[in-house]
């Protein structure tokens, strides 16, 4: 089925909830539609779905990545060229320690970013539906629904109160 993207534009937030709320009792699943805003809201303050994250795994991988590569380039290195001091064993700890938890703190801090990039969902390679009037103060409401429900969507989003409605046909 082809999808048709919609661009709602609201004055206010509560009439853009309202159209949120709308779509919901229509039958278009949550997933199918998302609020644009050119300021910070508080999470769920439009109704809409939370969203899944996982960026917690990133530093922890990012970590564990980190802590290997320093056991290995310690341990390789001290193995590689073996200084025998004063009868001490060739592999000491005291000094992997150190490059060790650095290893593990620079996985993580990098894997950290690169997790902040990919959940935020960056690079967009495709813009999408947008109106230059979303920086300007007004809520946007961008719904991804089938060609047939498009006059239904349009219709609700008008009947929310929306200030302009428009389609990636227009």
């Amino acid at each position: 089925m082809a999808k048709q993207a919609i661009l709602g534009l609201f004055q206010d937030a509560e009439s853009a909830a309202n159209a949120g709320d709308a779509l919901k009792s229509a039958g278009i699943a949550d997933t199918e539609y998302d609020f644009l805003t050119d300021s910070p809201y508080p999470e769920g303050a439009f109704g809409e779905r939370e969203e899944k994250h996982n960026l917690y795994l990133y530093p922890f991988i990012g970590a564990l990545l980190g802590l290997t590569s320093g056991i290995l380039i310690t341990a390789m290195t001290q193995v590689a060229y073996p200084l025998e001091t004063g009868g001490k064993p060739i592999l000491s700890l005291p000094p992997m320690a150190i490059v060790c938890y650095e290893g593990t703190m620079l996985g993580a801090i990098l894997f950290t970013v690169i997790g902040i990039v990919f959940e935020s969902r960056l690079p967009k390679m495709k813009m999408g539906l947008y109106d230059n009037r979303i920086t300007q103060g007004l809520i946007g409401l961008l719904v991804n629904a089938e060609q047939e429900k498009g006059p239904e969507v349009m219709q609700i989003l008008n009947g929310a109160g929306a200030v302009d409605v428009k389609s990636e046909d227009d």
